[in-house]
């Protein structure tokens, strides 16, 4: 049995799990394989097993075709976009997940907060690196947080923790979503409010929703058009929710005067995108589960997926 782990970025994957006691060989791949079917292809048509880290590298049904080797599909956490289950359905594929913690996004989304709001993009350096001699020791007004309003755009999981830190900073907190009820407004400790009322009375936007054909590119212009000058986006959820047009003309005029991204079309993203050169831009590598803790879990949880496989007992099955 060939094993594949792809994305390794910071080649840290064999040292966070056992992968010893799996029979056969496991190969690392730290490096990006690329957006090219057939590159793709080439390199991991001989694997039995591929473990993917969340969706940095998708399996559309096309790319599934070409690995004629290919027997389990794992994918770090319990829900994956980027891999047509139908076609791993249709080809034989069993396709499993992992658990994961939501600590890590939900601590990341308030890094970003805490970012935009104390303008660390130009204020932040390095002891052993200081300042520039021609670059001010002080160049931004921060905002404080306490009494501002925090809007939370998708009230699951993750969005009611980024709320209560809200709370706990003493910031007002609104909320919106299709399905949010009053009851689970009222049970986290939140106003349930309109999507126009998010947009306009937010000080603070954070988004969490989960992607589907309902969410993508439901926050358009009409949407950042209400929102205020000097107020600050945050998406660490997915890039799609946001019409990126949208968002760069809106940032040109100034409203919001900040986003804060993590998450991105195409990643890693490209050097000369435009969003890695639009003012107002702060931007993190999709970082928002890339903890320790958090890969220790996704690893783990991949073994013990290989190993219940092996012996004929899939565990943790998606589709």
């Amino acid at each position: 049995m060939r094993i594949a782990v792809l994305d390794d970025y910071q080649d840290v994957a064999s040292s966070l799990a056992d992968w010893d006691s799996l029979p056969g060989e496991v190969v690392f791949f730290t490096a990006f394989l690329g957006h090219d079917d057939s590159a793709v292809a080439a390199a991991l048509r001989d694997f039995d097993v591929i473990v993917a880290m969340r969706e940095r590298t998708p399996f559309t049904a096309e790319r599934l075709r070409r690995l004629p080797s290919l027997r389990l599909l794992v994918t770090t956490g319990m829900r994956n976009a980027s891999i047509d289950l139908d076609a791993a359905s249709d080809l034989g594929i069993t396709v499993c997940g992992t658990a994961g913690s939501p600590a890590a996004a939900t601590e990341h989304t308030w890094a970003l907060i805490m970012a935009a709001a104390r303008r660390l993009d130009v204020e932040l350096f390095s002891a052993a690196r200081p300042a520039a001699p021609d670059q001010p020791w002080q160049q931004t007004l921060g905002t404080e947080l306490s009494g501002k309003t925090l809007g939370v755009y998708g009230l699951g999981k993750l969005g009611s923790q980024v709320a209560r830190i809200g709370q706990a900073f003493g910031m007002r907190v609104i909320a919106h979503s299709q399905n949010l009820t009053a009851e689970r407004a009222t049970e986290v400790g939140v106003e349930l409010v309109g999507e126009d009322e998010l947009f306009a009375r937010s000080d603070v936007l954070t988004i969490h929703l989960k992607l589907s054909e309902r969410s993508t590119g439901v926050v358009g212009a009409r949407q950042l058009a209400l929102m205020k000058h000097g107020s600050i986006l945050v998406n660490t959820s997915r890039s799609a929710i946001i019409d990126e047009d949208a968002l760069v003309a809106a940032l040109e005029f100034g409203a919001p005067a900040l986003a804060a991204i993590d998450v991105f079309d195409i990643e890693p993203l490209p050097a000369n995108h435009r969003l890695a050169h639009t003012p107002g831009v702060i931007a993190t590598p999709h970082l928002g589960y890339v903890t320790e803790d958090q890969f220790r879990i996704f690893y783990t949880g991949a073994v013990k997926d290989i190993a219940a496989w092996a012996a004929g007992t899939p565990v943790n099955l998606l589709g």
